[in-house]
């Protein structure tokens, strides 16, 4: 029976070298004053981005292995989880500390006209924890529980994306403004999410499974009907 690979050297190096990339450029673009005229706003914006793009990335690992069958592309949902927690901690920290300078009365006061500080302090919140036990010991630490503890990526997820769409400028009832980006991203989201259902995740793999049994069976009816020629 052949051995199924269930771990991959050279996915994991492309994955730490994505990992890291966008803040060599982040750092460099910095340097070279190529972060607009307000720089600040910029850092804040652009790991925003960063850290939904890898959440994203780590949620589409599981759907991924799942619809092709390949266990190996489930591998990297820890290291892009924790990519992505990586630049949401730079984020808070840019907004917090650089823009803000731990002026909690001035954040405060900010809070009523600016709910997306709100939302996006509780995702940070909920991720936090997810981050933390994202490593084996927790793993088996925690049993059960884990599974239950790393369910929270259903809430965190969304509520990302709504603090995506609380930070542009725009309106999603009439669909005006800058909305584009936080409809793709939460259009994507929302899939992967609907993948990652376990009813849904069930029938998709019946269907892979059929399509594999129906092309084993049509090479094997293939085979049998390649005529044997005998050298005289």
């Amino acid at each position: 029976m052949e051995k199924v690979k269930t771990h991959s050297p050279t996915l994991r190096i492309l994955v730490h070298i994505a990992g890291w990339i966008p803040l060599i450029v982040l750092i460099f673009d910095f340097f070279n004053e190529n972060l607009t005229v307000n720089p600040i706003q910029a850092i804040e914006q652009r790991t925003g981005k960063i850290a939904l793009t890898f959440l994203m990335a780590s949620l589409a690992c599981t759907p991924l292995s799942v619809i092709s069958g390949i266990k190996v592309l489930s591998k990297p949902k820890k290291a892009l989880g924790n990519y992505g927690f990586l630049y949401a901690c730079t984020h808070l920290i840019t907004f917090f500390i650089i823009d803000y300078g731990l002026d909690l009365q001035a954040i405060w006061n900010d809070v009523s006209n600016k709910p997306y500080i709100i939302v996006g302090a509780i995702a940070f919140t909920l991720l936090f924890p997810l981050a933390i036990t994202s490593f084996k010991y927790w793993k088996k630490k925690l049993g059960k529980n884990w599974k239950r503890l790393h369910k929270l990526v259903y809430i965190i997820s969304p509520l990302v994306v709504f603090h995506f769409f609380l930070v542009v400028k725009g309106s999603i009832t009439t669909l005006q403004g800058d909305i584009i980006q936080p409809l793709i991203y939460g259009s994507i989201i929302l899939f992967l999410l609907i993948l990652r259902i376990p009813k849904v995740k069930l029938f998709i793999i019946n269907i892979r499974s059929k399509i594999s049994r129906r092309l084993r069976e049509k090479n094997a009816a293939n085979d049998k009907r390649i005529p044997i020629t005998m050298e005289k």
